[in-house]
């Protein structure tokens, strides 16, 4: 709260000392946890030397510092871009590619981490250490060894107590530290070791997870919320079933960023330009804020969960449909284009067993050319991108996928036109499109082909968006390209998932393997939002939405007058994602 006064400026004092008595169970629990080797340090300290019992405290005492330390100071610095208390997955991102993990990180934001890290480990240590030094100094073996051995044992095995929370039905959990509707003081109280620990917990038995319907209601309940049957409508908004197609998958992008949505105006004008002049989604959302869970609810049609990543998980992601796979049925070839590491996250393992084998990446451009954090800057994928459509080496039909990278923290890009990094950067990739898209204008392409853009995951823009409010997750889907029958704009309410159904569709190619993606253009389809973040979770219909935090279990933002029938929509939504999660 300190660190972060801005966001507590109109705290009062019984608040500030509200958030540190809620949030003492949590405290307790892991200082329980952390306690029990100690324990048992004390009874083996009845039976051996001291020499050797000092050995022990010091590597646990290092070993116990350094992780909260890191834990701590890891957590103070990822809340402000993700909003929500330290959970398992940044180790997830950390060992499949360190490199990347760390690209979001300016080079003096990673010393200030590191000295804060030793600076504040060294307190911990000396505090802990130092103390029990004086102890051991002082301590002499006792008579009736066994018999103080096991009092001490029994004193031990009360530390059940915190680390539990008390003797009633339910365990210790985060939610239990949540008092207030300001969810930003309910956050500040949570003790991020314990959410760090507690997320692996989450990371199997999804069947186990989110029960909130009796099976056979959930079942029917879901059938009335999915598109069923999946139909194709009429090809509308193309003028042929067979056209290449080039995605272009816009980092961090948010409908805050386009004039024609409400938007700032003049910071993309190039998108603005092509929204005008093809067809824009204007009620259209993010299903999640990391790019693993976006490309999976693009591609395969699959919702973001709000406790994993399904692209952890290679088993299970390879029995997905996705777009990718039902075009290559078809006859298209397959390419991937990304400026950075295709490693990262298992994406690599996940576009491969999508059918997608002509992948991209930084390790196809010189070192001169990876000149940002994350690899290649946006314009030199985009020009590699149509060096390649130009010269014949992307085979028709085709789809592309173009992953941009440039829009991304910290936000360092060849390119000055605003004073603000962040909006610079969002300015740059806006610049970068609008040239790629001139470029293939003025090609013989041009004519048979779809380009969609569309962001990986919720915007970053503008700074002060509530995390658990919807508007943080709306993002445009354009659709542009000769193919285009007409420009329009079209209201109906979506989000990524459904972009799978919508295209397949218009391609005349079935559906029916993407059980949760729905078509757009089906008047028949009930149309909704999903979208999730750790530990919440939201459902937007027309003039409806509630979101609900699945902590604390309380409505945390509603709109409209049917919030339980909705809430309770999105319960069992988020119920048989997790029974499909496990099935697979």
């Amino acid at each position: 709260m300190l660190y972060y006064q801005d966001l507590y400026d109109n705290i009062s004092i019984k608040e500030w000392f509200q958030v540190i008595a809620h949030g003492l169970p949590l405290d307790f629990s892991f200082a329980g946890y952390l306690t029990i080797i100690p324990g048992l340090l004390t009874i083996a300290s009845i039976w051996i030397l001291k020499s050797i019992l000092k050995k022990l405290y010091l590597i646990y005492y290092i070993l116990v510092a350094l992780f909260i330390s890191a834990i701590f100071i890891l957590d103070i610095g990822l809340y402000e871009y993700w909003g929500f208390r330290l959970d398992s997955t940044p180790l997830f991102y950390f060992f499949t590619s360190p490199k990347d993990a760390m690209a979001s990180a300016g080079f003096g934001m990673i010393l200030g981490g590191v000295v804060a890290l030793l600076c504040y480990a060294a307190i911990l240590f000396s505090t802990l250490y130092f103390t029990t030094i004086i102890w051991i100094r002082k301590y002499k073996i006792p008579f009736h060894r066994l018999y103080q051995s096991l009092i001490i044992l029994v004193i031990t095995a009360l530390l059940f107590i915190p680390i539990r929370g008390g003797f009633t039905v339910s365990t210790m959990n985060i939610g239990k530290v949540y008092f207030s509707d300001n969810q930003r003081l309910n956050h500040a109280a949570i003790n991020p070791c314990f959410s760090f620990i507690d997320s692996f917990t989450r990371q199997s038995n999804f069947e186990k997870q989110y029960r909130y319907v009796e099976a056979n209601e959930a079942n029917e309940i879901f059938n009335e919320i999915i598109e069923n049957p999946k139909v194709n409508t009429p090809t509308t908004l193309i003028n042929t079933t067979r056209p290449n197609i080039i995605l272009i998958i816009m980092e961090s992008f948010s409908s805050f960023l386009l004039e024609t949505l409400g938007g700032e105006p003049g910071l993309a004008p190039h998108l603005n330009t092509i929204a005008d002049e093809g067809v824009l989604f204007t009620n259209f959302y993010a299903n999640s804020f990391r790019t693993d869970r976006g490309l999976v609810s693009i591609f395969s049609g699959y919702p973001a969960q709000p406790t994993t990543s399904i692209m952890k998980y290679p088993r299970k992601t390879q029995s997905l449909p996705s777009i990718p796979k039902a075009l290559k049925a078809e006859g298209y070839h397959l390419y991937y284009y990304y400026g950075g590491d295709a490693d990262f996250t298992n994406m690599r393992s996940y576009l491969m067993s999508m059918g997608i084998d002509n992948i991209v990446c930084d390790k196809d451009f010189p070192a001169s050319q990876r000149l940002s954090k994350w690899g290649a800057h946006d314009e030199v994928v985009f020009d590699k991108l149509w060096d390649n459509l130009s010269d014949g080496q992307i085979e028709a039909p085709f789809f592309v996928a173009m992953q941009t990278s440039s829009s991304h923290e910290p936000f360092e890009v060849p390119y000055n036109k605003f004073e603000e990094k962040r909006l610079n950067a969002f300015a740059y990739t806006d610049e970068c499109i609008g040239q790629f898209i001139e470029e293939l204008k003025s090609s013989s392409l041009w004519n048979n082909t779809l380009v969609m853009l569309v962001p990986d995951h919720l915007g970053v823009y503008p700074f002060d968006v509530n995390v658990q409010s919807s508007n943080r997750f709306k993002i445009p889907l354009i659709l542009t390209g000769g193919v285009i029958t007409e420009s329009k704009r079209i209201d109906t309410i979506g989000s990524q998932i459904d972009m799978a159904a919508t295209l397949l569709s218009q391609l005349d190619i079935p559906h029916d393997d993407f059980l949760f993606s729905k078509n757009l253009l089906n008047p028949k389809s009930p149309h909704f939002a999903f979208f999730t973040m750790p530990n919440f979770f939201g459902w937007i219909s027309e003039d409806e939405e509630v979101v609900f935090d699945c902590e604390s279990e309380k409505i945390v933002l509603e709109r409209g007058e049917n919030t339980e029938t909705n809430l309770k929509k999105g319960k069992t939504y988020i119920q048989k994602l997790y029974d499909d999660i496990a099935k697979r």
